[in-house]
């Protein structure tokens, strides 16, 4: 490990050494405005992708037991020949109004399933959520051996902080005069998706199965699977992130054709399971059921048809995990 040591550069410096390394410039003025609002460094997560590549190279992990040799590539510091600045601004626009509308359906689904969550579990008790009995064993009583801690304690202890720092009239009203806890259909207006989704994952099979039914899906297990990626869709787009071409780590259990048939293409495609159009293709099929009347789909459908034009550098929506055809499905 080395310490970092590339200079500050002002945005004259930065984008004449855009140039010399073969990114086209053609307005230079307005290249420097795009660097000063936006930043090179954000940016460059969107001309990464037009640079141009190594050689096939054998990577050796220094100090560590020997290991089947890692073939890959580099990413050099010279730009594909007809790459230009706005071919990424293009990019990082297009990116920008696929997290915004992303969010719009998230938010949808959201809304949606914590009603789902606070009518099943509200159904048992206000206060269910508090009763360890109530969740799935794993989630209650199975302890972390690092802090001693279970789910449970940790999922209570970050409703607790939600709770806590919240400003709405009605969290402070209802503590005022009722004091807590807060029952699980008042509280539930304070979680985030990842709090919603951590206790979904921690509800009995049976309570979890019963919701994934209401979204076509009969295990509920795939269903939890779902809502952990669509937590990190969500994060992603509302931190401002690179989405289009970005590797989902934890990426979400298939369902049955017979549940889904849009899940087809997605069978043993390593590149696709791991691109964000699957998790595209889910939030559409969620959405149909919170909201059938949407227009989303259609949205989504033109927006991503309008992918800027960088099939000169090897670039198209296949990036995104898409397959061939995929309009068909929309």
């Amino acid at each position: 490990m080395s310490g970092y040591a590339k200079p500050w550069m002002s945005v004259d410096d930065q984008l004449d050494q855009l140039t010399r390394r073969g990114l086209a410039v053609t307005d230079r003025t307005l290249a420097l405005n795009y660097l000063s609002r936006i930043g090179y460094y954000r940016l460059s997560g969107y001309w990464y992708a037009f640079r141009e590549r190594s050689g096939a190279l054998v990577l050796l992990d220094k100090g560590k037991k020997p290991q089947k040799p890692k073939v890959t590539t580099l990413a050099l510091d010279d730009f594909k020949v007809g790459a230009t600045f706005q071919n990424a601004v293009d990019l990082y626009v297009f990116d920008k109004k696929l997290r915004l509308l992303t969010l719009d359906a998230l938010e949808r689904i959201e809304v949606g399933l914590r009603v789902d969550i606070t009518y099943c579990l509200g159904a048992r008790d206000a206060f269910a959520y508090l009763r360890p009995e109530l969740l799935h064993g794993e989630f209650s009583g199975k302890l972390d051996p690092r802090t001693g801690l279970s789910r449970h304690h940790d999922w209570l202890g970050r409703q607790a902080k939600l709770i806590a720092r919240s400003k709405e009239d009605f969290i402070r009203h209802c503590k005022d005069k009722y004091g807590l806890p807060l029952p699980i259909w008042i509280a539930a207006e304070v979680w985030d998706f990842g709090t919603m989704s951590t206790l979904y994952s921690g509800l009995q099979e049976t309570e979890q199965d019963a919701i994934a039914a209401k979204y076509g899906l009969s295990n509920g297990r795939v269903f939890s699977s779902w809502l952990r990626s669509l937590n990190y869709l969500r994060n992603v787009c509302a931190h401002h992130s690179r989405l289009w071409n970005r590797n989902i780590i934890d990426q979400p259990k298939l369902p049955s054709l017979a549940e889904a048939s849009w899940a087809q293409p997605f069978i043993g495609n390593v590149h696709a399971l791991a691109r964000c159009y699957l998790l595209l293709c889910m939030t559409r099929h969620l959405l149909e059921v919170v909201n059938p009347r949407s227009t989303w789909s259609q949205r989504i459908k033109a927006h991503l048809l309008s992918f800027p034009e960088l099939s000169h550098l090897g670039l198209n929506i296949a990036g995104m995990g898409a397959q061939p055809g995929w309009e068909a499905d929309w």
